[in-house]
C-alpha cells in the first residue's frame, strides 16, 4: 500500500534523536502496517502513527489529494507549501506531539483520535476553492481576498497563468514561475504593501484601486499574447534602474537557474545602497528567503542559492567551510534566511543587466524563525 501524507511530511523528517529507536518499538506493535511501509524509517512520532495506522493512513491520502489538488489551482505554489508545513506542525502541537518525544501507550487513542479529525477537517477546508483566497497570508491577499471583485480578477488571472505555463517546457516552466512570483513582490512595493501583514484592513484599502490596476495589467498582457507564453514570460531581460526591482530580476533569475525553488521561497527583496557610473553599478541588496523543504547548511544549495555555508550553532554565514567542518544539519521547513550582498550590473541597450549566476558569496546573513 502507498503511503503518500502530502510530499512535505517527508520533507519534514528531522535528525534521529535519542530514544527513536525505543520510540519505534514501543508503538510498533499498536500500527499494522508499521512493517509493511517501513515505518521506522520515519522520525516524527506523529507521521509514524500516519504511516503504520490504516485509518490514518487513508485521511492522509485523502488529504494528500485535496492538497495536491489545490497546487494545481495556484500559480504561485510555494507559499501553499510553506503553509502546509506550518499546520503540519500546528497539528502535531495542537494533538500533543512535541518534537520526537515518544507517544505514551496511554495516549496513544487519544493522539490518534486527534490527528485522525483534525486530518479530516483539513480535507474539507483544502477542498473548498474559498480557502485559497482565506488562506492569504500576506496584506494583498488579504485585501484580495476582503473584495469580491479583486478575488474574481485574482482567480482570473491565476488561471490564464496556469494555462500559459502548462505549455511550456520544464526549464521555461520553471523560469516563468520565477517571474510570476516577481511580479507578485514588484507589485506589493509598488502598491506599499511590504511588510503590513498584521496591519488592519481598513488602513490599507487605499492600495485597493492598486492592486486592481495590477491585475487588469497583467490580464491584458496576458491576453493579448493570445495564448503564446513566449510573449509573456522571458521577455524581461534588464531592469530600468539599479534599485530593488532589478535586484529582484537577478534574484529571481538565479534562483531559476538554479532550481533554487526545490527548496526555496524568496519572500522578500530590498535594495540598501547603490553605486553607478554611466555604463556600471554595484548595489548592496538584502534578500529574504523561506525555507519550503529541508536542505544541508553547508552545501552546493547553500552556497549557490543562499550565497554561503551556515553555522548550525550560531545561525550565522561561514563561507569558505572545507570539508571537515561540514555537518549534516540541515533547514526545517518555514526557516528564513536573510543575506545582504553586493550586485553588480552592466548597462545595455535595453536597460540594467546582472552579471551575477549565483547568490556567494555574501556580506552577511543571519538565520531564523521556523526552527
Amino acid at each position: 500500500m502507498r503511503f503518500t501524507v502530502l510530499t512535505v511530511l517527508a520533507l519534514l523528517a528531522l535528525p534521529t534523536a535519542p530514544g527513536s529507536a525505543q520510540s519505534d518499538r514501543s508503538i510498533a506493535d499498536r500500527l499494522p502496517l508499521f512493517a509493511k511501509n517501513n515505518c521506522q524509517q520515519i522520525r516524527d512520532p506523529g507521521n509514524q502513527l500516519f504511516c503504520g495506522d490504516t485509518e490514518l493512513a487513508a485521511a492522509a491520502e485523502k488529504l494528500s489529494t485535496a492538497v495536491e489538488a489545490r497546487l494545481a489551482r495556484l500559480p504561485d505554489r510555494l507559499p501553499a507549501i510553506e503553509e502546509n508545513a506550518i499546520w503540519i506542525r500546528q497539528r502535531n502541537l495542537g494533538c500533543g506531539i512535541v518534537g520526537q518525544t515518544a507517544i505514551r501507550a496511554d495516549e496513544f487513542d487519544r493522539v490518534k483520535a486527534c490527528l485522525l479529525k483534525v486530518t479530516e477537517e483539513r480535507t474539507a477546508i483544502v477542498r473548498d476553492p474559498d480557502f485559497d483566497c482565506l488562506a492569504a497570508n500576506t496584506a494583498a491577499g488579504a485585501l484580495i481576498c476582503a473584495d469580491p471583485a479583486l478575488a474574481v480578477a485574482e482567480t482570473e488571472l491565476n488561471g490564464l497563468v496556469l494555462g500559459l505555463i502548462g505549455k511550456l517546457d520544464p526549464t521555461a516552466a520553471r523560469f516563468a514561475f520565477a517571474e510570476y512570483g516577481r511580479w507578485t513582490r514588484e507589485r506589493d512595493r509598488k502598491c506599499n504593501l511590504v511588510g503590513k501583514e498584521n496591519v488592519p484592513l481598513q488602513e490599507l484599502e487605499t492600495a485597493e484601486d492598486c492592486l486592481a490596476d495590477h491585475l487588469k495589467r497583467r490580464t491584458d498582457e496576458i491576453r493579448t499574447a493570445k495564448g503564446d507564453p513566449k510573449k509573456v514570460f522571458g521577455r524581461q531581460v534588464a531592469a530600468r534602474s539599479p534599485d530593488t526591482d532589478a535586484v529582484d530580476f537577478c534574484a529571481a533569475r538565479i534562483h531559476a537557474a538554479n532550481s533554487c525553488g526545490n527548496f526555496l521561497r524568496i519572500n522578500r527583496v530590498y535594495a540598501l545602497d547603490s553605486h553607478a557610473t554611466d555604463q556600471e553599478a554595484q548595489v548592496t541588496g538584502e534578500i529574504e528567503m523561506v525555507v519550503l523543504a529541508p536542505f544541508t547548511m553547508c552545501s552546493k544549495v547553500a552556497s549557490t542559492c543562499t550565497g554561503t555555508c551556515w553555522d548550525a550553532r550560531t545561525g550565522r554565514p561561514q563561507p569558505g567551510a572545507g570539508n571537515k567542518e561540514r555537518s549534516a544539519e540541515a533547514f526545517n521547513v518555514t526557516r528564513r534566511l536573510r543575506i545582504q550582498r553586493n550586485f553588480a550590473f552592466v548597462k545595455a541597450a535595453d536597460g540594467w543587466r546582472c552579471r551575477e549566476d549565483e547568490l556567494a558569496p555574501v556580506n552577511s546573513g543571519t538565520a531564523g524563525g521556523g526552527s
